[in-house]
């Protein structure tokens, strides 16, 4: 039976969710992995969904944030010099196409010039409002991100669905009373509002009587 939850506005993450990065990332943390002397399946547990330097914190407590910080730096332009393999999530070319005309965020813990060369690698269209790692001064978990989309666009919190694919976007979502469409494998495991496998069974029309329809499944 699909699930239809009626909203005001969309927040969407990307990496995960509108894009399939994870050869990128892989790629990148793997390497960055080997040289601090990690595991990388370790690693590739805990970065999905947050900003880099909060990575590195999570994975070397005791480590000076300055450090982080030059290393997350340096891991972005590697990130960003490199689209081999990202390609756009199932569904998301005819998902974004259905939001054309509807209020909706990106919300994406990625650099702007990162979410920009992502996107532009997809061929997949820019959301009118961006969310960046320059804007917030939190990574998820924390709810800043999403609370300032929403706001952007004009719309209470409890007006606004979240598509996420990771934990702590998931986590971020909630915290920020939100109701939230986990996209993927990954999303599964942490209780979203709904979850499906792709945005391929996602389905967004505009209701009657004003606001969105979006059916799930």
């Amino acid at each position: 039976m699909p699930t239809v939850l009626h909203a005001k506005a969309l927040l969407l993450d990307m990496d995960g969710t509108l894009v399939n990065s994870d050869a990128v990332v892989e790629r990148c943390w793997r390497r960055w992995a080997v040289r601090q002397g990690l595991e990388p399946a370790e690693v590739l547990r805990v970065v999905h969904g947050r900003q880099g330097h909060a990575t590195m914190a999570a994975l070397l407590p005791d480590r000076p944030m300055a450090v982080n910080f030059a290393e997350n730096a340096t891991m972005l332009a590697e990130e960003t010099a490199d689209t081999d393999g990202v390609v756009p999530v199932d569904g998301a070319p005819a998902f974004l196409a259905a939001l054309a005309r509807h209020p909706h965020a990106l919300v994406t813990s990625a650099s702007e010039e990162l979410a920009r060369t992502r996107m532009a690698a997809t061929a997949l269209p820019l959301p009118p409002v961006l969310v960046t790692a320059e804007r917030v001064s939190a990574s998820k978990p924390d709810p800043e991100g999403f609370l300032k989309g929403a706001a952007e666009l004009g719309f209470a919190p409890e007006d606004c669905v979240v598509f996420e694919d990771a934990e702590v976007g998931i986590a971020a979502a909630k915290a920020a009373g939100m109701r939230v469409v986990g996209v993927g494998p990954r999303a599964a495991a942490h209780a979203p509002t709904v979850h499906v496998a792709s945005l391929a069974a996602i389905r967004v029309e505009a209701a009657p009587e004003g606001g969105l329809v979006v059916t799930a499944g």
